[in-house]
């Protein structure tokens, strides 16, 4: 069985990071049930983003394509520690929370006068 073609704009695009502007590539990794992934632009070996791999932030294998970066798993047990190709990390952004607004309720009239039960 062979893989598909990958569709022109079906890579990794180029972007920042719209709260701390840091640059990241942003991809649907997978073909069913698609990983959204935001990793960091910054390119490491294989065996140094392995280092940085933690149980929320997972490494990726970045190849190069005919339509640009385009990312894909490699944290499989077939995965060589030894892959020839640049890897990325998931990105964790830095900057602060921005603030939740305070919300206000509105008064609701109750659906029946007082004293009336509703069914």
């Amino acid at each position: 069985m062979t893989r598909p073609p990958a569709a022109a704009g079906s890579g990794a695009r180029r972007t920042t990071c719209p709260r701390c502007g840091y640059p990241v590539l942003r991809q649907l990794v997978g073909r069913r049930a698609a990983l959204d992934v935001t990793a960091d632009d910054t390119r490491y070996t294989a065996a140094a983003a392995e280092g940085l791999r933690r149980p929320n932030r997972l490494d990726w294998c970045l190849r190069i394509t005919k339509h640009g970066p385009d990312l894909r798993w490699a944290d499989c047990h077939h995965h060589a520690a030894t892959c020839p190709h640049e890897h990325v990390v998931d990105h964790e952004c830095t900057a602060l929370a921005a603030p939740v607004p305070a919300r206000t309720r509105a008064r609701r009239t109750p659906p029946a006068p007082a004293g009336q039960l509703t069914l």
